[in-house]
């Protein structure tokens, strides 16, 4: 059995989804304002312009003077004028309206068996925070989600001033929790970020992997969670 004292988590697709696409969300904000987009279109565009935003100005512009709301406001804008949208002020407005709505539980659900397993890996005594690439509006959604209180830091790639895979990032979260990297394990979906990132600095490390989402050959099968209702046995299993 590992002996573990902290567990670290990722939130976006692993403890938290999107409720709905964002092309879904940016067309309902569209609609009222009485502007007809697709939500296809909409979200082609949200890729196009999230993806330039974030090679120009990595992490939010943290280090380049932006704020996150300005980041995003910039990408709602450029969104929707890849998608035909010109008029300054419904973009503004838009654009100000999505950055709160997205900062609530409306936008957000919490996966199957998070609940549970958070609940759990408390009881057992582990000490529990977050290491996300997101921005510090992370803090009200876990709190609106109701999964808060579950830890004792939330630690944002914002707040840090470092994104996964940059192993500061997670440096910082073993800091923070005063305990060494081979008593500590990062629970995440995403091969890069998540499980290598973690395991370069000597945390253990778990990928959330659903069925039929295709294997990292590197991957031992014990460190694989179908969901996450299986890293208290696969812990134990250790």
């Amino acid at each position: 059995m590992l002996r573990l004292r902290l567990l670290t988590w990722d939130v976006k697709d692993t403890l938290l989804r999107l409720r709905q696409p964002v092309g879904e969300s940016y067309a309902a904000e569209a609609r009222a304002h009485g502007v007809r987009v697709q939500p296809e279109a909409l979200g082609q565009s949200f890729r196009e312009a999230y993806g330039a935003q974030s090679r120009l100005f990595p992490n939010y512009g943290r280090g380049q003077g932006l704020s996150s709301q300005q980041w995003w406001a910039d990408v709602v804008k450029q969104t929707f004028r890849l998608s035909g949208v010109h008029e300054d002020g419904v973009l503004t407005l838009m654009a100000e309206s999505l950055y709160r709505d997205f900062c609530s539980a409306r936008n957000w659900e919490v996966l199957p068996g998070a609940s549970e397993t958070l609940s759990r890996c408390c009881q057992r005594g582990f000490c529990m925070g977050v290491v996300s690439n997101f921005d510090n509006r992370l803090e009200n959604i876990l709190s609106q989600c109701n999964l808060r209180h579950h830890f004792e830091f939330v630690l944002t790639s914002e707040d840090a001033g470092f994104a996964k895979p940059d192993g500061r990032i997670f440096e910082k979260a073993l800091r923070l929790s005063g305990v060494p990297p081979e008593q500590a394990a990062h629970v995440g979906d995403d091969y890069t970020r998540d499980y290598r990132a973690a395991r370069a600095v000597g945390m253990h490390s778990f990928l959330l992997r659903a069925a039929g989402q295709g294997k990292e050959p590197e991957v031992p099968p014990e460190h694989v969670l179908p969901t996450l209702s299986h890293l208290l046995a696969l812990i134990e299993k250790e």
